[in-house]
């Protein structure tokens, strides 16, 4: 039997709980931050994002940038196939490490994502939340021309493009207390919410088997998520591009994109 028959195997005992990262994405055309040839990058953190106007400019005005390139990315196969197995009542439902919101637009229902989700915007002082595309249409108004003449930034992981005028920009303010806005996600410095963390780990707790698709859990909470599932004794299969901190206790290990493995999983337990 293929690799993927022997992942399809982990199935036996019930549902799967599935824990996706930023190598589910990059088929829908959303660069990874890890990957192979990838140059090293120093994400802003929490307080840099707080105490430094210069650093919320940044934000804003890559943010702007990058709207227009994020309108062009939909769910791919992968997403999809997912999808697929949830209403097949095949796994339990999805953790994911994105910001990204693909897992729901491809039609999943269960989705803990563990970093928030980034088109929500939410003021840091009253609590006050808004969709993202509101909040960049604030920064066009107190903005005009910005947009226009910087077009084609290249784009970076999170979705936001690289800028480097952004003297003078405009940031947007709460328009119901005049507080700080920022986007619902955990920032680097930040830790994910308890209710977030306690929901993916009742998903764990529920599942039949762990599987961790495209993401090479360097962060901390995967690397949680993953001990949950070796407490309980239950099988783990890993599918990426590149090692991962789960490589040395998975039952199935496929080397590989997510987008072809998870289709054709679904291929072999979809009816």
């Amino acid at each position: 039997m293929n690799q993927v028959g022997d992942l399809a195997e982990l199935f036996a005992n019930g549902p799967v709980a599935v824990l996706t990262g930023a190598g589910i994405s990059t088929d829908s055309g959303i660069p990874d931050y890890r990957g192979a040839g990838t140059p090293p990058r120093t994400p802003m953190n929490i307080s840099q994002f707080t105490s430094d106007l210069a650093y919320r400019q940044r934000f804003w005005a890559g943010a702007r940038l990058g709207d227009g390139p994020l309108h062009t990315i939909a769910p791919n196969a992968g997403h999809v196939a997912l999808a697929e197995l949830e209403a097949a009542g095949r796994i339990e439902g999805v953790i994911t490490q994105n910001v990204d919101g693909l897992h729901r637009r491809a039609g999943s229902r269960t989705v803990v994502e563990l970093h928030g989700n980034g088109s929500i915007i939410r003021c840091i002082d009253c609590g006050s939340r808004w969709s993202r595309t509101e909040v960049l249409h604030w920064f066009d108004v107190g903005n005009p021309g910005y947009a226009e003449a910087h077009a084609g930034a290249p784009i970076n992981p999170d979705g936001d493009a690289e800028v480097a005028e952004v003297a003078g920009v405009r940031v947007p303010q709460c328009p119901v207390c005049g507080g700080m806005l920022r986007p619902d996600v955990v920032y680097f410095g930040e830790v994910v919410p308890t209710g977030v963390f306690a929901a993916a780990e009742h998903l764990v707790a529920e599942a039949g088997a762990f599987i961790v698709a495209g993401t090479s859990l360097a962060v901390n909470t995967g690397v949680r998520l993953l001990h949950r599932a070796e407490r309980r004794g239950i099988p783990v299969g890993v599918i990426n591009r590149g090692p991962t901190g789960a490589d040395s206790r998975a039952s199935v290990r496929i080397e590989g994109g997510t987008t072809e493995t998870l289709s054709e999983l679904a291929g072999l337990l979809v009816p």
